[in-house]
């Protein structure tokens, strides 16, 4: 009996070390290690990853970062702030693999193309995005917007004298039309150095991730990088069709080249469902 007894507590034993085991290993977590990047305010930095890009998360708005237009699978990567702290870029590709990258300032010797898991002797893959519409289309579609006579309302931003207006939506097919209209009532230039649209959450919360979608539109209409002093200029900006997903809102980004003067305005889903359908061409 007594030997039976001890068989009983060695296999209770060894039950409990295995249990706990598997949940050891569950709960283990293994590193990623990062890649350090070097990038510059006045250069752009060019990674080609070897899936589409799917996610992208920067820790800082110090930093920008974009697909390129038209492709996949390539990142624009550049400086917004000279000398900024070290941050941190995460990028995740359509093969469900993690790319994490510590980013740091280097105006002399940033590094400005690279590939990733590079396979091929012949070079990485690039692959384009689906064309939604010929480009000659596009055109004629946004000289539309930019003459129709429906205007959104209340969507404006002011400050520094210069006025940043929203006051058109349009779509046609999978293409939608955003009509900008800039007017610098100052004295002063004011020369455009980025105008961005981003879909961002409407709670942030402090010392968090900054995570937000950047849209690159298809094409520009009337585009320039000055406003004289005392003028203006109406955008058209085509991007490709989307809607604002619940507790979000779109950003629409204008920075000053070499300045101060930046504004941002914010877009709602209650303005967007005001979308005005163009005639077909």
């Amino acid at each position: 009996m007594k030997n039976f007894k001890l068989l009983v507590m060695g296999y209770l034993l060894l039950m409990t070390i295995g249990v706990f085991a598997q949940q050891t290993s569950k709960n283990r977590l293994s590193k990623t290690e990062s890649d350090s990047l070097m990038i510059a305010y006045s250069k752009t930095t060019n990674i080609v990853f070897p899936f589409a890009i799917k996610s992208v998360d920067k820790g800082s708005p110090d930093i920008l970062v974009k697909k390129a237009k038209g492709l996949e699978n390539i990142l624009q990567i550049k400086a917004a702030q000279k000398g900024f702290f070290q941050t941190n870029l995460t990028v995740v590709t359509a093969d469900g693999k993690l790319y994490s990258f510590v980013l740091d300032y280097n105006e002399d010797f940033p590094q400005l193309n690279l590939t990733l898991n590079k396979t091929k002797p012949e070079g990485q893959e690039i692959y384009f995005s689906d064309e939604i519409i010929n480009d000659q289309d596009i055109e004629q579609y946004s000289k539309l917007a930019l003459y129709d006579k429906k205007k959104l309302r209340g969507q404006k931003e002011s400050k520094y004298d210069i006025d940043f207006r929203l006051n058109g939506i349009f779509i046609r097919d999978e293409v939608m039309y955003y009509r900008i209209k800039i007017t610098n009532h100052s004295k002063i230039n004011y020369e455009i150095d980025q105008l961005r649209f981003f879909i961002r959450d409407t709670k942030k919360i402090k010392r968090t991730a900054s995570q937000e979608i950047e849209i690159t539109p298809i094409y520009i209409l009337n585009d320039v990088d000055k406003i004289e002093a005392e003028a203006e200029n109406i955008f058209v900006f085509a991007l490709p069709k989307f809607t604002i997903p619940e507790k979000k809102y779109l950003a629409i980004q204008l920075m000053e080249k070499n300045g101060g003067r930046h504004l941002e305005e914010h877009v709602k889903n209650t303005k967007l469902v005001q979308v005005t359908v163009l005639t077909k061409l």
